[in-house]
């Protein structure tokens, strides 16, 4: 053991970092140890800019393989999670729970307008839920649509009215004048990805009304099974 604790010494005088001395004497001796053995060894300037700078880029290392091993954990859980719910899709061809998914997606998301629906969302993939549920379940004239993109002020509007349309399959002559948010103009938005809201306008009272009331029926529901838990 003295053998190694003097060539432990005799690295760490030539300005080596503790790493590089337990690789070259190939043990598993701790930094501590270490530390404590050459306790009152000088290194001049030069040898501590050194270590420090390979200990700075060690730990930048260990930053990055500790961010891609949380990242990889994390998309395996995420991937697990679709995995495991994936089945629930299918529950969709049931048209009461059909029925109920749209309501509670309008309860969220819609707004009160009585003789029609309007339903708005930044998301595409909630726009297309939303929809998609519309349209399997009632019976739907294309034409009744109306589509209105809100956005911010430097926003390409004819790009966005295209890509709305094409998602939705609504025409673009059936796109009311765009809506810009006064407060950003003159503003650079952050994210290039951003596509704005797109409201929907169906003209249907009975939808509005039968949505609505399944909503109702849901919350009653729950504020009931709520009090009744309470009890």
């Amino acid at each position: 053991m003295e053998k190694i604790k003097d060539r432990v010494k005799f690295f760490r005088q030539s300005g080596f970092t503790y790493s590089e001395s337990r690789k070259k004497l190939d043990t598993d001796i701790s930094n501590s140890t270490m530390s404590y053995w050459c306790k009152g060894i000088k290194l001049s300037k030069h040898q501590i800019n050194r270590i420090n700078g390979i200990i700075t880029r060690n730990r930048t290392v260990a930053r990055k393989a500790a961010v891609e091993k949380n990242r990889k954990v994390r998309q395996e859980y995420l991937s697990k999670l679709v995995k495991d719910n994936k089945k629930l899709a299918g529950l969709l061809d049931d048209k009461d729970i059909g029925r109920i998914s749209l309501a509670i997606l309008y309860l969220a998301e819609g707004t009160k307008n009585i003789s029609s629906i309007t339903f708005g969302n930044s998301n595409p993939g909630i726009i297309q839920l939303f929809l998609f549920l519309l349209r399997r379940y009632y019976l739907i004239d294309n034409d009744k649509f109306r589509c209105t993109v809100q956005c911010r002020g430097d926003a390409d509007i004819p790009a966005l009215e295209k890509f709305w349309s094409s998602l939705t399959g609504i025409p673009k002559k059936q796109f009311y004048k765009a809506r810009v948010d006064p407060r950003t103009v003159g503003k650079v938005s952050k994210n290039i990805e951003y596509k704005g809201v797109c409201r929907l306008d169906y003209f249907s009272a009975h939808i509005y009304n039968d949505l609505t009331a399944i909503g109702q029926i849901l919350c009653n529901v729950a504020i009931s099974r709520a009090v009744s838990s309470v009890v």
